[in-house]
């Protein structure tokens, strides 16, 4: 009941006090979307071993620590502790440090998403016998941007007080002594610097200047609209002081990159904390705010352990410039990723024009060639794999290629240009049970030129492996150099040879049918929707050259009409 009481009174009489600060006198408005702070823990005071209660409260729930009951049977020895410092999802734990008022001096650089946060303290006493750690008690302090460009903290003090420090430029250093929130505990002595404030237009405030939108903060806006048609390129350099598991030991890290519907992997290095990839990677700059999203992992033979993952915004990025940046891990006591990222202007594509203003005037031509490195879904260690395209409402699929990772298909599939999205659905074919996917990917085509072909090796997404290699082709009629209809099989003969087909396996159903024959009758119906297929795109193909016979018929209308309207010649 005192817990409750006192609570209470800190939320309706305590928490508004900060209210009461002056107005600023120019509100710049500005909308702050995120910051970095410097946190440095370096000290606590009369933190003695015979003060802990045996009733102490239960220990945050930590994925980095194994958390307890303080039991209150202690062995005669010096008290360690240690403090873990929270942010949201990012955390981090400074050194062991001996006796009843530890001394840290620990720094680390921490994250802000938004406008205000709550940087948390967790004391824990560390037990050398024993894999866990015992949770002893916390405290918290508060910040906010104000509208001026400073920054407010502000936390509990002795006697539900309210200690507020008031920093007015960035880079300003506050330190502040806050009481843990069990009375029989002393105080946490901190400093702490607030670096720099982003804000929605991407400019950032560093110290008493503001630096413009050509020159942004690596955690910039997310609400920035900038224009397309040019690249990104992130190299993932290095990695140091990754998190990993007392138990195992044992790291072996990769790293996972997703913009948009594009997702990529580095390569896993074998026993290191501090890897070192220098693997780079394209994508195609996406408008509207999208985040870079960092995954690191460790591989392991039953399934991969995530070792920490971070967020990075990409808007802002000049053609003249070039991030290099430690990104911190979140939800992990340490690791940090090396990122380098440029813009660079797409010369296959000036902008977005071409890729709006021909929709439903062509065709998309998608060419399945192969894959490699596929998962294995069947127990031998191989799979059945045939791709499904799904394209707006149509759906068509390649043949299935037997007991094999680096299936190649070779076929061309086509779609009307809609600029729907084009799902690729990798799934291993079973003749008895319902098949099973093996990844899928989205293929990005709306960037692309008139009749111009990408070539391009896409990572599928919701597997450990595999890659697929398509070509993609956005067919424009009016601009093809010269369109021939094919002499050496006509129309005719096409969709008679099509009928034959479907009227065949018509014939094998039905024989399998009677004969109970699952397996056949599950190869004959993936031939009947392979001669589906073909059949839509004999349709597509009559479209196209009778598209192409009326235009040409018109030009020889017009023709016709030019030359007979002209004066006849007169013969002397």
């Amino acid at each position: 009941m005192v817990k409750l009481f006192t609570e209470t009174l800190n939320k309706t009489m305590v928490e508004p006090r900060r209210q009461c600060f002056p107005l600023p006198p120019v509100d710049l408005r500005k909308k702050a979307v995120g910051g970095v702070i410097s946190v440095t823990v370096i000290s606590a005071s009369n933190v003695g071993r015979n003060t802990i209660k045996s009733n102490n409260s239960e220990s945050p729930q930590r994925s980095m620590l194994g958390s307890s009951k303080v039991n209150g049977s202690f062995r005669n020895k010096v008290l360690q502790t240690f403090i873990e410092v929270e942010i949201g999802d990012l955390m981090r734990k400074t050194s062991i440090s001996a006796g009843s008022d530890p001394i840290w001096n620990s720094t680390f650089n921490m994250v802000l998403h938004g406008d205000s946060g709550v940087v948390r303290f967790h004391l824990y006493e560390c037990d050398s016998t024993s894999i866990k750690y015992n949770y002893i008690t916390s405290c918290e302090i508060k910040l906010k941007y104000v509208l001026d460009d400073s920054t407010i903290f502000w936390a509990i003090g002795n006697g539900s007080g309210v200690i507020a420090k008031h920093a007015e430029d960035c880079g300003k250093e506050v330190g502040i002594v806050v009481p843990f929130e069990d009375s029989n505990f002393g105080e946490l002595t901190v400093s702490l610097v607030l670096k720099e404030w982003q804000f929605s237009d991407g400019s950032i405030s560093l110290g008493n200047s503001v630096i413009s939108r050509s020159q942004p903060s690596f955690y910039g806006s997310p609400n920035l609209q900038l224009r397309t048609g040019r690249k990104l390129k992130v190299a993932v350099a290095e990695g140091r002081n990754l998190f990993v598991k007392e138990k195992s030991g044992k790291c072996d890290p990769y790293v996972k990159l997703q913009y948009g519907k594009t997702l990529y992997r580095t390569k896993a290095l074998s026993h290191t904390l501090f890897p070192v990839w220098n693997q780079k990677f394209e994508f195609d700059e996406i408008a509207g705010g999208e985040y870079l999203m960092i995954k690191c992992l460790s591989s392991e033979i039953f399934g991969d352990e995530n070792i920490g993952s971070a967020r990075v915004n990409l808007e802002g990025i000049s053609e003249d410039s070039c991030r290099d940046v430690w990104v911190p891990l979140e939800k992990v006591s340490s690791g940090e990723i090396r990122l380098q990222i440029e813009a660079v202007k797409n010369e296959d594509n000036e902008g977005p024009k071409n890729s709006a203003t021909s929709y439903g005037s062509g065709w998309i031509e998608l060419v399945l060639i192969e894959a490699r490195d596929l998962v294995a879904a069947d127990l031998r260690g191989t799979s059945d794999p045939y791709v499904r395209v799904q394209y707006g409402n149509t759906k068509k699929r390649t043949k299935v290629v037997h007991k094999t990772l680096n299936p190649h298909w070779n076929q061309t599939l086509e779609f009307p240009d809609t600029g729907k999205p084009l799902v690729l659905y990798v799934k291993d074919h079973n003749a008895v049970l319902p098949t099973s996917s093996i990844g899928h990917c989205t293929v990005e085509y709306q960037g692309l030129a008139p009749n111009q072909t990408a070539d391009k090796w896409i990572p599928l997404q919701g597997v450990r492996s595999g890659e697929i290699h398509v070509q993609v082709t956005r067919k424009i009629p009016e601009l093809e150099k010269k369109i021939t209809i094919e002499t050496d099989s006509s129309p005719l003969t096409k969709g008679h040879t099509v009928s034959v087909q479907m009227r065949d396996l018509l014939k094998k159903l039905g024989g399998f049918v009677e004969d109970g024959d699952l397996e056949g009758l599950s190869l004959a119906l993936s031939e009947v929707e392979t001669v589906e297929d073909a059949q839509e795109e004999y349709i597509l193909q009559l479209e196209r050259e009778k598209a192409l016979l009326l235009s040409k018929v018109s030009e020889l209308d017009h023709e016709i009409s030019r030359t007979s309207s002209s004066p006849a010649n007169i013969l002397f």
